[in-house]
């Protein structure tokens, strides 16, 4: 089950020709995948593309009418290679992933795509989130089509530009031999516009063509010596048909004046922010006309020369805009005009941060510098704009921001992750702290407070590989926490495979939530979900003794504490010889929410009885330990203050976004359920008989109190 269904978006992807599309940056994407007659799509979910893949699952049906083939891929490294289907054939093929991480993942692959080269188009699209936060590393997929020598296309964030460079982009790749990459960040991806659309087109050689009619070209397979053929290949051949293409086809753009003393060269992604930061600064209005000349490189990768050159003549200095460290760009622009005898000044990362993402503010700032030191006159008399920098850097403002830290990321309420690691804590307490080896996922949270729990994280599915030069003799075992999406991407050979082959004396921790939950919600190969396009319901627990492991545990509740930390007890006290493997499975809680809500609102609106359970905290009997919430960490719990006088403490309180998992509860005092701690049951349309329960109850609970407070001394005024 996807974050969110596409299924009604999907149904704009039969618009035809002329007709307008409107929607989202991925609705778009997938729209021109049709339109470019696509035999096959493929790909790995991962922010800011997830919406991609689901847009594609949803719309299989439309997708199967053109006899377009669409899998979601094991790993990135199985969607790379996919696009060897584009080597022999002219098919062409489109795969999408996360990157930087998923096009590390997938390098192998891709250096060996390029160096032989495709006969139908080829196109890798990456959804790019450098500086926008939702990968644990900031890289950039420049490099890459450097090293390996695929085009990379960066289109402006608006919809008709990104289906130009999807269209064209599989017309560059058929030109040249070459593969490409269409970098689309989160702003392009969930930009809103519309496009005048065209027919979807079948594919005009199908995957059905190539297997009965096969093709071997021993030129394009990578073994020596045509591997040395393919790179002479590749600068000799592939790059000026590349080059000659963009050219002809126009596909970088100039806007603003045709001359000027200045200029802004930029890729085609920081378009938006650029023209915003112009227009801030009162060089641009918001039709996008701008008082200063932009070349903006729709395509990064390769640059043309004769284009930028053009460009720079007659300019005393151009800024390079680009995102990110180090100046790929700007090194070449330098090396580019210097070799051509240009002394235009090239800046960039001097008025530019090295770093960090290129908003508005920055972009502004950046752009000001420059003109105030190679053009003054364009900025005319402006007053001056806000600036946070000398609040920033008041003392009291310094010291505040130490004591008051950024939000950190952490679960969500009801999450079943958070009492495996509130069993993990009391264990600690007991024998003492081990070295963890987190992976990438969910559970990675626990890094954080209250659980403060992780050493290292090293990649997706890497978490047991990452302990395993822990395989020593020693009293104490580390610990790897692996989510299941991990262990079916690249961690069950990867990881567990090799922790069985070796025998490591370590401990294995499965977080099996049912879901690729930190993508989205997307179904993976355990999933118990009935999909009848997929095959699901695979054991992990089946899977791990399969490759050899014999130390196997099942935990079907995660939210028995109890049973969690006795479980991990025995498994770092263990003798037994291999990997202890713990497989901890809960539904996510968050899928499970959106999944049950829908069912408990339509059974309620039909008149059904509905039990919804809620907790709460009785102020009267708690103490003010808190150690429900330092062992739960659950958002939905708080503090609040009492009025009683015999308490210094302020009690805890449970807010209503509690969704009743009741795990602190059992964590509080050490995973015995905390007598302060109740459980209500919410009726929604309540028979005879609950209502009758319900009014005896409160009878009884009258009488009780009435007789209480007759018993009480009152003293009198």
């Amino acid at each position: 089950m996807a974050e969110r269904s596409f299924a009604r978006e999907v149904e704009d992807l039969k618009l035809g020709e002329g007709e307008i599309f409107r929607g989202e940056g991925i609705l778009a994407i997938t729209k021109a995948l049709l339109q470019s007659g696509v035999s096959y799509v493929g790909g790995y979910q991962g922010s800011p593309i997830s919406h991609l893949m689901d847009v594609l699952a949803d719309a299989k049906d439309v997708m199967e009418e053109l006899g377009v083939h669409f899998e979601t891929s094991a790993s990135e490294a199985a969607a790379a290679a996919m696009l060897s289907a584009s080597v022999m054939y002219p098919v062409r093929g489109a795969v999408t992933w996360k990157s930087t991480a998923g096009t590390n993942v997938a390098a192998d692959a891709l250096s060996n795509l390029s160096s032989g080269g495709v006969t139908g188009g080829a196109m890798i699209i990456i959804g790019e989130d450098y500086g926008e936060g939702s990968s644990i590393m900031q890289e950039r997929s420049h490099a890459y089509a450097m090293k390996s020598q695929l085009w990379l296309l960066t289109p402006r964030p608006n919809l008709p530009s990104i289906v130009r460079a999807v269209e064209e982009g599989f017309e560059l790749s058929e030109a040249s031999n070459t593969p490409v990459m269409l970098q689309v960040g989160i702003r392009s991806c969930h930009v809103h516009g519309q496009f005048v659309a065209k027919d979807n087109r079948r594919p005009a050689f199908t995957l059905r063509q190539a297997l009965e009619n096969p093709v071997r070209d021993v030129s394009r397979i990578v073994l020596p010596p045509a591997s040395f053929v393919h790179e002479k290949e590749k600068l000799e051949r592939r790059w000026p048909a590349a080059v000659e293409f963009i050219k002809a086809r126009k596909i970088n753009e100039h806007f603003g004046p045709e001359t000027g003393e200045v200029g802004i060269i930029l890729q085609g992604g920081l378009y938006n922010g650029v023209m915003r930061a112009l227009q801030q600064l009162g060089l641009a209005d918001v039709y996008g006309e701008s008082a200063v000349p932009l070349y903006v490189m729709n395509i990064s990768y390769p640059l043309i020369d004769d284009e930028i050159v053009d460009f720079c003549a007659g300019k005393s200095a151009v800024l390079m805009v680009e995102e990110g460290a180090p100046e790929y760009i700007e090194q070449a622009l330098n090396t580019l005009l210097r070799r051509r005898d240009l002394q235009t000044r090239v800046s960039g990362k001097d008025v530019l941060p090295m770093g960090g993402e290129y908003t508005a503010p920055v972009l502004v700032k950046g752009i000001k510098s420059f003109l105030e030191t190679h053009q003054r006159v364009l900025l005319g008399n402006q007053p001056p704009l806000p600036d946070p920098t000398p609040i920033l850097q008041d003392p009291k403002i310094k010291a505040l921001a130490e004591v008051v830290p950024p939000r950190p990321p952490g679960f969500c309420i009801g999450c079943p992750e958070r009492p495996i690691f509130a069993a993990m804590k009391m264990v600690e307490e007991e024998l003492g702290p081990h070295h963890i080896s987190g992976d990438i996922g969910c559970h990675l949270f626990s890094i954080l407070p209250p659980f403060n729990i992780g050493s290292t994280t090293m990649g997706y599915g890497l978490g047991p590989a990452a302990a395993s030069a822990f395989n020593v003799k020693s009293d104490k075992k580390a610990i790897a926490v692996m989510g299941d999406g991990g262990f079916w991407h690249n961690g069950l050979a990867t990881s567990v495979g090799n922790a069985v082959f070796n025998k490591q004396d370590n401990v294995i921790l499965i977080v099996d939530n049912y879901y690729s939950a930190a993508t989205g919600g997307q179904d993976i190969p355990s999933s118990r979900a009935l999909n009848p396009r997929r095959k699901t319901n695979n054991s992990i627990v089946n899977a791990v003794k399969g490759l050899g492991a014999t130390w196997v545990r099942q935990i079907d509740r995660t939210y028995d504490v109890a049973k969690m930390r006795d479980t991990l007890r025995e498994a770092l006290t263990s003798k037994d010889e291999g990997p202890k493997i713990i497989v901890a499975s809960s539904e996510c809680m968050l899928n499970k929410q959106r999944r049950v809500k829908p069912q408990f609102a339509k059974a309620v609106k039909d008149g059904k009885r509905m039990v919804k359970e809620r907790f709460g905290v009785d102020e009267d009997v708690c103490t003010g330990d808190h150690a429900c919430i330092r062992l739960s960490g659950c958002p939905s719990l708080s503090v609040k203050h009492t009025d009683d006088p015999l308490k210094d403490d302020p009690v805890a309180a449970i807010d209503n976004n509690c969704v009743g998992c009741g795990n602190c509860g059992e964590v509080a005092e050490a995973a015995v359920l905390c007598p302060s701690f109740y459980r209500a049951d919410i009726i929604h349309n309540p028979s005879g008989w609950d209502r009758f329960v319900a009014s005896l109850r409160a009878k009884v609970i009258g009488w009780l109190q009435a007789r209480r407070d007759a018993a009480r001394i009152v003293f009198a005024d």
